[in-house]
């Protein structure tokens, strides 16, 4: 493994466990040892529950369904070849998301991994460019980062409540406080008001180097960088165009670097190209004939726009 997959893998550890210790010091502050263990135990159910129900409600929220190799056998061709690459044990399953977006995301794992790829995205990219993306989602699926997301937001969900909880508690005693019966703990108190920002930071620092190191094994998967920059190169073109559409509508807001899920593109591509470079010989890459066609013929072209739905996706 190179230095840069350490480091990714040491920075992840490190981002996990500090969001742990912020979850542990808000229970040992509410109940010490006992409180520890019990934020613990709190936090296993929904951590059991995102990875077994999750995956399935996520699919219907985007109103996906399967797509049979019958309907695109060059796809499902990609992703068999690509998985045997990875050397997973089951293939994901693929869905189709009716939608002009250009979206594509992995959920579960195991039994019930499966990527979503949506109509705008088939249509938007060559078939060199798509196997990168797909190489880029299996490497999530084989390096378990759909779990490791899925616990990182289970201990930043906690982490809120529990801060909102300690603060509601400090609401009710106010009165004692302004009576000067009691003294404000200040530091516990400072710690439950900045523990869920501090959380958050993590969770999508630790978001973006995920994504740093899908981009690396799953290009080793494909044996093709190039392909996975192009198609960085042709969403960054097309997210840019739809927020200057936003701009002129006095809606677009540029986002930090330090609130994004995803690490800035131009650093991406960049790091592609350097592992291009390293790759001697070149991997084999397994690319699809681009023939100008669609990658999944049997789906009709979606013509109406993306829009925000009342769940809060943009689909």
């Amino acid at each position: 493994m190179s230095s840069l997959h350490w480091h990714n893998l040491l920075r992840s550890i490190l981002l996990v466990t500090g969001m742990m210790a912020l979850l542990l010091a808000l229970g040992w502050l509410f109940a010490g040892i006992y409180g520890m263990i019990w934020v613990l135990l709190v936090g296993v159910i929904p951590l059991v529950v995102s990875v077994r129900v999750f995956p399935t409600l996520i699919l219907r929220m985007y109103r996906a369904r399967p797509i049979t190799a019958e309907e695109a056998p060059q796809l499902h061709r990609s992703v068999r070849q690509l998985a045997a690459q990875a050397d997973l044990a089951r293939l994901p399953q693929l869905y189709y998301i009716p939608s002009a977006a250009p979206l594509i995301f992995s959920v579960g794992q195991g039994d019930n991994a499966a990527i979503a790829v949506a109509d705008g995205l088939l249509r938007l990219l060559t078939y060199r460019e798509l196997v990168g993306v797909l190489g880029h989602e299996l490497s999530h699926i084989r390096n378990s980062d759909t779990w490791v997301m899925s616990l990182a937001d289970v201990m930043s969900r906690v982490t809120r409540m529990l801060s909102l909880f300690g603060q509601l508690l400090v609401l009710v005693n106010l009165p004692l406080f302004l009576l000067g019966q009691n003294s404000l703990p200040w530091i516990p108190l400072l710690l439950m008001m900045l523990a869920p920002t501090a959380s958050a930071l993590l969770q999508l620092s630790l978001s973006r180097t995920r994504e740093y190191e899908a981009d690396l094994d799953g290009s080793r998967i494909s044996g093709d960088p190039a392909g996975l920059a192009a198609a960085l190169a042709k969403l960054e073109d097309y997210q840019q165009r739809l927020l200057a559409q936003s701009r002129m509508l006095g809606k677009g807001q540029l986002q930090p670097s330090l609130l994004r899920t995803h690490p800035l593109t131009g650093e991406r591509i960049e790091r592609l190209r350097t592992l291009e470079a390293q790759l001697q010989p070149p991997g084999a890459r397994l690319i699809c004939p681009d023939d100008g066609g669609p990658c999944f013929p049997a789906a009709e072209a979606i013509r109406r726009k993306p829009r925000r739905h009342f769940t809060g996706l943009w689909h």
